[in-house]
Protein backbone atom coordinates (compact mmCIF):
# COMPACT_ATOMS: atom_id res chain seq x y z
CA UNK A 1 0.00 0.00 0.00
CA UNK A 2 1.23 3.81 -0.79
CA UNK A 3 2.67 5.07 2.36
CA UNK A 4 0.31 6.70 5.00
CA UNK A 5 2.59 9.86 5.68
CA UNK A 6 0.52 10.55 8.95
CA UNK A 7 -1.28 8.57 10.85
CA UNK A 8 -3.70 9.84 13.51
CA UNK A 9 -4.86 7.66 16.51
CA UNK A 10 -7.71 8.44 18.61
CA UNK A 11 -7.27 6.36 21.75
CA UNK A 12 -4.41 5.05 21.65
CA UNK A 13 -5.30 1.90 23.77
CA UNK A 14 -5.36 -2.06 22.84
CA UNK A 15 -6.95 -1.43 19.55
CA UNK A 16 -5.73 2.00 19.02
CA UNK A 17 -2.24 0.51 19.84
CA UNK A 18 -2.46 -2.19 18.08
CA UNK A 19 -3.26 -1.13 14.45
CA UNK A 20 -0.26 1.41 14.76
CA UNK A 21 2.07 -1.18 15.86
CA UNK A 22 1.08 -3.50 12.81
CA UNK A 23 1.03 -0.56 10.55
CA UNK A 24 4.32 0.66 11.74
CA UNK A 25 5.50 -2.90 11.53
CA UNK A 26 4.32 -3.04 8.24
CA UNK A 27 6.60 -0.31 7.10
CA UNK A 28 3.54 1.42 5.93
CA UNK A 29 3.36 4.54 8.12
CA UNK A 30 5.62 7.41 8.68
CA UNK A 31 5.03 9.67 11.84
CA UNK A 32 1.40 8.60 13.74
CA UNK A 33 0.27 11.08 16.30
CA UNK A 34 -1.86 9.70 19.38
CA UNK A 35 -4.93 11.44 20.77
CA UNK A 36 -6.77 10.90 23.90
CA UNK A 37 -8.02 11.44 27.53
CA UNK A 38 -5.45 10.61 29.81
CA UNK A 39 -1.88 12.41 29.09
CA UNK A 40 -0.23 9.70 31.26
CA UNK A 41 -1.30 6.72 28.91
CA UNK A 42 -0.28 9.06 25.93
CA UNK A 43 2.66 9.69 27.32
CA UNK A 44 3.09 5.53 28.06
CA UNK A 45 2.20 4.98 24.61
CA UNK A 46 5.38 7.49 23.63
CA UNK A 47 7.24 5.33 25.64
CA UNK A 48 6.55 2.01 24.39
CA UNK A 49 7.08 3.45 20.63
CA UNK A 50 3.37 2.76 19.96
CA UNK A 51 3.40 6.53 19.11
CA UNK A 52 5.28 9.14 18.15
CA UNK A 53 3.95 12.03 19.46
CA UNK A 54 0.93 12.87 21.39
CA UNK A 55 -1.54 16.08 20.59
CA UNK A 56 -3.19 18.13 23.02
CA UNK A 57 -5.66 19.37 20.29
CA UNK A 58 -7.16 18.70 17.15
CA UNK A 59 -6.09 21.21 15.25
CA UNK A 60 -2.71 20.23 15.59
CA UNK A 61 -3.31 16.95 15.22
CA UNK A 62 -5.22 16.95 11.68
CA UNK A 63 -2.35 18.97 10.02
CA UNK A 64 -1.27 17.10 7.69
CA UNK A 65 -3.13 14.04 8.80
CA UNK A 66 -3.48 11.32 5.83
CA UNK A 67 -5.85 8.64 7.73
CA UNK A 68 -7.62 8.92 11.00
CA UNK A 69 -8.48 5.87 13.19
CA UNK A 70 -11.13 6.69 16.09
CA UNK A 71 -10.20 3.35 18.75
CA UNK A 72 -12.20 5.42 21.84
CA UNK A 73 -15.40 3.54 22.82
CA UNK A 74 -18.33 4.48 20.89
CA UNK A 75 -20.07 6.27 23.26
CA UNK A 76 -17.23 8.82 22.65
CA UNK A 77 -17.78 9.25 18.72
CA UNK A 78 -20.14 11.69 19.12
CA UNK A 79 -18.34 14.22 20.99
CA UNK A 80 -15.18 13.14 19.31
CA UNK A 81 -16.45 13.96 15.58
CA UNK A 82 -17.65 17.63 17.00
CA UNK A 83 -14.59 18.44 18.06
CA UNK A 84 -12.29 17.49 14.88
CA UNK A 85 -14.88 18.36 12.32
CA UNK A 86 -13.70 21.96 12.24
CA UNK A 87 -9.89 20.90 11.83
CA UNK A 88 -10.49 18.32 9.52
CA UNK A 89 -8.54 18.49 5.60
CA UNK A 90 -10.56 17.56 2.78
CA UNK A 91 -8.34 15.15 1.83
CA UNK A 92 -7.92 13.10 5.32
CA UNK A 93 -9.66 9.55 5.17
CA UNK A 94 -11.48 8.74 8.94
CA UNK A 95 -12.29 5.19 9.51
CA UNK A 96 -13.21 3.82 13.28
CA UNK A 97 -12.98 0.64 14.58
CA UNK A 98 -16.30 0.68 17.04
CA UNK A 99 -18.01 -2.66 17.70
CA UNK A 100 -21.61 -1.05 16.61
CA UNK A 101 -22.08 1.28 13.51
CA UNK A 102 -25.40 2.27 13.24
CA UNK A 103 -25.03 4.63 15.86
CA UNK A 104 -21.41 5.90 14.73
CA UNK A 105 -22.64 6.34 11.07
CA UNK A 106 -25.54 8.71 12.73
CA UNK A 107 -22.43 10.87 14.48
CA UNK A 108 -20.86 11.03 10.65
CA UNK A 109 -23.71 12.22 9.52
CA UNK A 110 -24.73 14.86 11.99
CA UNK A 111 -20.96 16.23 12.55
CA UNK A 112 -18.89 15.44 9.05
CA UNK A 113 -21.00 15.59 6.34
CA UNK A 114 -19.10 17.80 4.61
CA UNK A 115 -16.35 14.87 4.59
CA UNK A 116 -18.64 11.80 3.86
CA UNK A 117 -16.64 11.18 0.97
CA UNK A 118 -13.37 10.18 2.76
CA UNK A 119 -15.12 8.89 6.03
CA UNK A 120 -15.17 4.96 6.02
CA UNK A 121 -16.58 3.32 8.91
CA UNK A 122 -15.14 -0.47 9.65
CA UNK A 123 -14.90 -2.59 12.66
CA UNK A 124 -11.73 -4.90 13.23
CA UNK A 125 -12.87 -8.00 14.71
CA UNK A 126 -10.63 -8.45 17.65
CA UNK A 127 -9.31 -8.15 21.19
CA UNK A 128 -8.72 -9.64 24.36
CA UNK A 129 -9.46 -9.57 28.10
CA UNK A 130 -6.59 -6.63 28.13
CA UNK A 131 -6.69 -2.66 27.80
CA UNK A 132 -4.94 0.04 27.45
CA UNK A 133 -1.63 0.56 25.31
CA UNK A 134 0.26 -1.74 27.67
CA UNK A 135 -1.87 -4.66 26.52
CA UNK A 136 -1.54 -3.63 22.72
CA UNK A 137 0.59 -5.64 20.24
CA UNK A 138 1.56 -5.47 16.30
CA UNK A 139 0.13 -9.14 15.36
CA UNK A 140 -3.33 -8.72 16.93
CA UNK A 141 -5.02 -8.12 14.07
CA UNK A 142 -3.25 -11.07 11.58
CA UNK A 143 -6.06 -13.81 9.75
CA UNK A 144 -8.88 -11.51 11.49
CA UNK A 145 -11.41 -10.21 10.30
CA UNK A 146 -12.22 -6.49 9.61
CA UNK A 147 -15.44 -5.49 8.41
CA UNK A 148 -15.99 -2.32 6.46
CA UNK A 149 -19.11 -0.90 6.32
CA UNK A 150 -18.88 1.84 3.66
CA UNK A 151 -21.49 4.99 3.22
CA UNK A 152 -23.28 5.39 0.12
CA UNK A 153 -21.28 8.69 -0.34
CA UNK A 154 -18.29 7.24 0.31
CA UNK A 155 -14.85 7.53 -2.89
CA UNK A 156 -13.93 4.39 -3.76
CA UNK A 157 -10.35 5.45 -3.09
CA UNK A 158 -11.49 5.94 0.36
CA UNK A 159 -12.63 3.12 0.90
CA UNK A 160 -9.67 1.18 -0.47
CA UNK A 161 -7.39 3.12 1.52
CA UNK A 162 -9.15 2.03 4.69
CA UNK A 163 -9.13 -1.44 3.38
CA UNK A 164 -5.62 -1.65 2.59
CA UNK A 165 -4.21 0.14 5.70
CA UNK A 166 -6.12 -3.03 7.17
CA UNK A 167 -4.57 -5.69 4.80
CA UNK A 168 -1.31 -4.17 6.31
CA UNK A 169 -1.98 -5.26 9.54
CA UNK A 170 -2.76 -8.89 8.24
CA UNK A 171 -6.43 -8.29 8.38
CA UNK A 172 -9.09 -10.28 6.48
CA UNK A 173 -11.52 -7.97 4.68
CA UNK A 174 -15.42 -8.40 4.62
CA UNK A 175 -18.44 -5.74 3.70
CA UNK A 176 -21.59 -5.92 5.53
CA UNK A 177 -24.47 -3.26 5.89
CA UNK A 178 -24.60 -1.29 9.53
CA UNK A 179 -27.91 -2.96 9.62
CA UNK A 180 -26.53 -6.63 9.71
CA UNK A 181 -23.27 -5.68 11.34
CA UNK A 182 -25.26 -4.77 14.00
CA UNK A 183 -27.61 -8.01 14.22
CA UNK A 184 -25.15 -10.24 13.63
CA UNK A 185 -22.71 -9.10 16.27
CA UNK A 186 -25.19 -8.30 19.02
CA UNK A 187 -25.68 -12.67 18.66
CA UNK A 188 -21.90 -13.65 18.42
CA UNK A 189 -20.54 -10.89 20.56
CA UNK A 190 -22.26 -8.63 22.34
CA UNK A 191 -24.51 -11.36 23.91
CA UNK A 192 -21.65 -13.44 24.91
CA UNK A 193 -19.90 -10.21 26.71
CA UNK A 194 -23.46 -9.29 28.52
CA UNK A 195 -23.51 -13.08 29.93
CA UNK A 196 -20.17 -13.45 31.00
CA UNK A 197 -20.59 -10.22 32.97
CA UNK A 198 -24.04 -11.15 34.22
CA UNK A 199 -22.41 -14.72 35.66
CA UNK A 200 -19.61 -13.14 37.23
CA UNK A 201 -21.78 -10.18 38.76
CA UNK A 202 -24.45 -12.83 39.84
CA UNK A 203 -21.78 -15.07 41.80
CA UNK A 204 -19.42 -12.15 43.27
CA UNK A 205 -22.52 -10.90 44.79
CA UNK A 206 -23.69 -14.32 46.44
CA UNK A 207 -22.70 -14.80 50.59
CA UNK A 208 -20.50 -17.70 49.68
CA UNK A 209 -18.91 -16.38 46.62
CA UNK A 210 -15.21 -16.93 47.91
CA UNK A 211 -15.87 -20.35 48.08
CA UNK A 212 -17.55 -20.60 44.41
CA UNK A 213 -14.48 -19.02 43.33
CA UNK A 214 -12.24 -21.28 45.24
CA UNK A 215 -13.36 -23.96 42.99
CA UNK A 216 -13.90 -22.49 39.59
CA UNK A 217 -11.79 -24.18 37.20
CA UNK A 218 -11.01 -24.08 33.50
CA UNK A 219 -14.71 -24.29 32.12
CA UNK A 220 -15.46 -21.15 34.53
CA UNK A 221 -12.43 -19.31 33.56
CA UNK A 222 -12.78 -20.16 29.48
CA UNK A 223 -16.22 -18.83 29.80
CA UNK A 224 -15.80 -15.90 31.69
CA UNK A 225 -12.44 -14.66 30.02
CA UNK A 226 -14.40 -11.89 28.21
CA UNK A 227 -15.96 -10.82 31.52
CA UNK A 228 -12.40 -8.95 31.96
CA UNK A 229 -13.07 -6.59 29.24
CA UNK A 230 -12.96 -2.94 29.58
CA UNK A 231 -16.31 -1.87 31.30
CA UNK A 232 -16.70 1.46 29.72
CA UNK A 233 -16.36 0.27 26.32
CA UNK A 234 -18.92 -2.73 26.59
CA UNK A 235 -21.47 -0.20 28.44
CA UNK A 236 -21.56 2.19 25.34
CA UNK A 237 -21.45 -1.20 22.85
CA UNK A 238 -24.46 -2.85 25.08
CA UNK A 239 -26.39 0.93 25.14
CA UNK A 240 -25.78 1.95 21.50
CA UNK A 241 -27.03 -1.82 20.26
CA UNK A 242 -29.26 -2.41 23.04
CA UNK A 243 -32.63 -3.11 20.22
CA UNK A 244 -30.66 -5.72 18.57
CA UNK A 245 -29.28 -7.13 21.76
CA UNK A 246 -32.82 -7.12 23.80
CA UNK A 247 -33.71 -9.74 21.03
CA UNK A 248 -31.13 -11.81 21.41
CA UNK A 249 -31.42 -11.59 25.27
CA UNK A 250 -35.05 -12.60 24.77
CA UNK A 251 -34.01 -15.33 22.26
CA UNK A 252 -31.76 -16.92 24.59
CA UNK A 253 -33.90 -16.70 27.30
CA UNK A 254 -36.29 -18.73 25.97
CA UNK A 255 -33.63 -21.23 25.54
CA UNK A 256 -33.05 -20.95 29.15
CA UNK A 257 -36.42 -21.46 29.49
CA UNK A 258 -36.38 -24.65 26.94
CA UNK A 259 -33.33 -26.09 28.97
CA UNK A 260 -35.36 -25.36 32.14
CA UNK A 261 -38.18 -27.30 30.94
CA UNK A 262 -35.97 -30.66 29.86
CA UNK A 263 -34.50 -30.72 33.30
CA UNK A 264 -37.54 -29.90 35.44
CA UNK A 265 -39.60 -33.16 33.47
CA UNK A 266 -35.95 -35.37 34.01
CA UNK A 267 -35.82 -35.70 30.06
CA UNK A 268 -32.00 -37.08 29.97
CA UNK A 269 -32.39 -38.09 26.29
CA UNK A 270 -33.61 -34.44 25.23
CA UNK A 271 -30.54 -32.81 27.47
CA UNK A 272 -28.48 -35.21 25.45
CA UNK A 273 -29.66 -34.59 21.74
CA UNK A 274 -29.27 -30.46 22.76
CA UNK A 275 -26.20 -31.09 23.38
CA UNK A 276 -25.14 -33.18 21.04
CA UNK A 277 -26.84 -30.41 18.29
CA UNK A 278 -24.82 -27.81 19.87
CA UNK A 279 -21.45 -29.60 20.26
CA UNK A 280 -21.26 -30.45 16.50
CA UNK A 281 -21.89 -26.93 15.77
CA UNK A 282 -19.48 -25.60 17.76
CA UNK A 283 -16.68 -27.83 16.48
CA UNK A 284 -17.55 -27.26 13.40
CA UNK A 285 -17.20 -23.82 13.89
CA UNK A 286 -13.84 -23.98 15.32
CA UNK A 287 -12.59 -26.17 12.82
CA UNK A 288 -13.62 -23.65 9.78
CA UNK A 289 -11.51 -21.18 12.15
CA UNK A 290 -8.34 -23.21 12.65
CA UNK A 291 -8.64 -23.75 8.62
CA UNK A 292 -8.85 -19.97 7.67
CA UNK A 293 -5.87 -19.33 10.63
CA UNK A 294 -3.75 -22.00 8.52
CA UNK A 295 -4.47 -20.96 5.28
Amino acid sequence: MALIGKLVVCGVGLIGGSFALALRRAGAVGRIVGMGRSADSLARAVELGVIDEAATGWATALDGADLVLLAAPVGQMDALMAAMAPHLNPDTVVTDAGSTKRDVIEAIYRHLDAHLANVVPAHPIAGAEKSGVDAAFPTLYEGRKVVVTPLPENAASAVERVRAAWAACGAVLSEMSPADHDRVFAAVSHLPHLLAFGLVHDLAGRANAELLFSYAASGFRDFTRIAGSHPEMWRDICMANRQALLGELDQYLAELAFLRALLLSGDAAGLEQLFDEARRARNAWAEQQTNIVTE
